[in-house]
């Protein structure tokens, strides 16, 4: 049977080229977008949205996806100046850690490219384009924004350069930084340059940012200032930049008291306003209302597919945000604590399009969010979370104010697979088992792990406990290991009972701080035991504005301030890593070596069986 392909047509689409800008018959454009990934038109792609949002607002915009920035610019140039400014992001990711492996190895693809293929933005895409603009068009303002410049708005470790960078704003030149999901401060930002605000003069926006050389205007009604240590104090002193991390990431979780933070730069400082409060329900079903086609831009039909979209092409966002803060994951810092959920109502439409789009089969490939499972989930006391100041809602334990009612999500579940037109609708994010076990003889938890389990699995369940040893996962901010043994055998227990045969597939990270070669000998003991062969792995990358990175670049701990041990350096790196791989061959002499250096030969017994030991481990004597 022949497929009915999709019947948009080219002004469906946000314009890309100058002829597709004469085709609308617009003359000037409000705004030019450039973005370091290809235009797919599809809300779970940052570019899209914003370009959308601002169409939303009356505006005549244009996207550049992928401008080439080593000939003569013409990318840069073809669409002229806009009338109220530039606007760059690096796009869904930030650009290095997009460019580079764990050990700094060029990657030989990209997922938001046409046919995986690399090389088509440059490094440190923000700055780059950025110059490039205010070199063509000094005159135009340009705001920057999405992760890679959300995350380095301050003082920041670049793991690539193997120093300490200052905000985004100073190296791009940037008029304006928006962090955080964006819909709210360009929104405030749009209306007062169409009330003829000049643009220089906007100081007053949360969850922005700029640069002054002049005094700084205290008189901001409700906010309060802090002065962080400065830029050059901080790549003097690893303590003071440890400090400052502390300060950052409490005041960017703030619901409602956030401070305006102030960092020196050289004779500049950078100032980040307070954030926004989180979107409304309706706020939120409103960008997911937006005109998307859903599908890339035709522009791509013989480049290849674009990896990034053929993950997500029938998948349902539920919500955004996560409350989680692992030490690890930018998620937090960047879409924010506070859990932003959709209506029952917009996801159901949403599902309804889905279903009619040319090449679905029935089958919806995530009903999910950043952790899947935090839908609706918000504190019980809402003051009490204006005045909280801890990172996470369910480290070291789950916070008494937090709802952590399954039910609303169970709906959800239950009312999509009911849908006349689908086979089957999977959980394919990544959840928090943490958020259901505690309270298991809770008749509603129980129901959720049940429906979870039995009904949204594609035969295999992604879960991420992310190590074993309880010191690293105190510093992971994740859960007792003893957790993943009781959520393994409560999701045995409901594959038993409905006769099914699926698998977990566990997540573990290597060279996080605060682990070693001995933590990683223990994981492998105990992952054996479990019968888990692994191969959902990855090494720590050290990414800007997350807590192991500060670690990783300080040696500190910036909540105790006590020192913590870091694997640093590529061998460093592999030799944590080998044990995830302790069965292959290759290893094994190497493991066993190391493991008798430090007298512990019981960790080889368990690995490989009894062998022959050249002496008596004190670790057994002790015994």
């Amino acid at each position: 049977m022949q497929e009915n392909k999709p019947t948009y047509r080219i002004n469906d689409y946000l314009p890309t080229t100058k002829k597709e800008v004469v085709a609308r018959g617009w003359d000037e454009l409000d705004v030019i977008l450039f973005s370091g990934d290809a235009y797919v038109d599809h809300p779970s792609f940052g570019p899209a949205v914003i370009g959308r949002l601002l169409e939303s607002h009356n505006l005549k915009v244009a996207i550049v996806p992928q401008p080439n920035w080593q000939d003569d610019l013409r990318d840069f140039k073809k669409l002229g100046k806009p009338r109220l400014f530039f606007a760059v992001t690096a796009g869904c990711m930030d650009s290095m850690v997009n460019h580079y492996t764990a050990n700094k190895r060029l990657r030989s693809n990209d997922a938001y490219t046409p046919g995986g293929k690399a090389g088509f933005r440059p490094d440190y895409a923000t700055i780059t384009y950025s110059n490039i603009l205010k070199d063509l068009f000094p005159e135009v303002p340009i705001v920057i924004g999405g992760v890679e410049a959300s995350l380095r708005r301050l003082t920041h470790y670049d793991y690539w350069s193997d120093k300490l960078k200052p905000g985004i704003l100073e190296d791009s030149k940037a008029d304006l930084l928006i962090y955080g999901m964006g819909e709210k401060p360009l929104g405030m930002l749009i209306k007062l340059l169409e009330k003829g605000v000049s643009f220089n003069t906007i100081r007053n926006i949360p969850q922005t940012a700029f640069n002054k050389i002049d005094k700084i205007d205290l008189e901001i009604e409700g906010w309060e200032d802090f002065y962080l240590q400065s830029h050059d104090d901080c790549v003097n002193d690893k303590v003071k930049y440890a400090e400052n991390f502390k300060v950052i990431e409490e005041e960017s979780n703030s619901f409602k008291s956030a401070k305006r933070l102030i960092q020196k730069v050289g004779q500049k400082s950078i100032v980040v306003n307070p954030p926004f409060e989180p979107l409304t329900e309706h706020e939120i079903d409103a960008v997911y209302d937006l005109p998307f086609t859903r599908i890339p831009h035709p522009k791509y039909a013989k480049k290849g597919s674009i990896p990034a979209y053929e993950m997500i092409r029938h998948s349902i966002t539920l919500h955004r945000g996560c409350f989680g803060a692992c030490s690890f994951c930018t998620i937090s810092a960047h879409q924010g604590k506070f859990i932003n959920s959709r209506s029952e109502k917009s996801i159901l439409k949403e599902v309804d399009k889905v279903t009619e789009m040319h090449d679905f089969r029935g089958y919806i490939s995530d009903l999910g969010g950043p952790s899947a499972n935090m839908y609706k989930m918000q504190g019980i006391d809402l003051d009490i979370c204006k005045k909280c100041k801890r990172a996470s809602c369910l480290h070291p334990n789950v916070c008494k104010n937090l709802n952590t009612n399954p039910k609303p999500l169970t709906q959800i579940y239950k009312k999509v697979q009911n849908h006349n037109k689908i086979k089957k609708a999977f959980v394919g994010s990544g959840i928090r088992y943490d958020l259901f076990m505690h309270k298991l003889n809770t008749p509603e938890y129980a129901e959720y792990a049940d429906e979870l389990i039995k009904n949204h699995i594609s035969g295999r369940l992604k879960i991420a406990p992310e190590h074993t040893a309880k010191d690293v996962l105190d510093i992971m901010r994740k859960p007792d290991f003893a957790m993943f043994h009781e959520f393994k055998k409560l999701f045995d227990q409901i594959n038993k009972k409905h006769q099914l045969n699926q698998q977990l597939i566990p997540y573990f990270i290597s060279s996080h701080p605060g682990c070693n070669n001995i933590h990683m000998a223990e994981l492998a003991v105990e992952t054996k035991m479990m019968s888990f062969q692994l191969e959902q792995v990855q090494d720590f990358t050290p990414t800007p504005m997350t807590l192991a990175t500060v670690m990783y670049y300080s040696g500190i701990n910036p909540y105790t301030m006590e020192k913590i041990s870091v694997a640093r350096g590529k061998d460093a790196k592999l030799s944590q890593r080998k044990f995830f791989f302790w069965y292959k061959k290759e290893f094994r002499n190497e493991i066993i070596s190391e493991l008798r250096k430090n007298d512990r030969e019981d960790l080889i017994d368990k690995l490989f069986g009894k062998i022959s030991h050249k002496k008596t481990s004190k670790y057994n004597k002790r015994r």
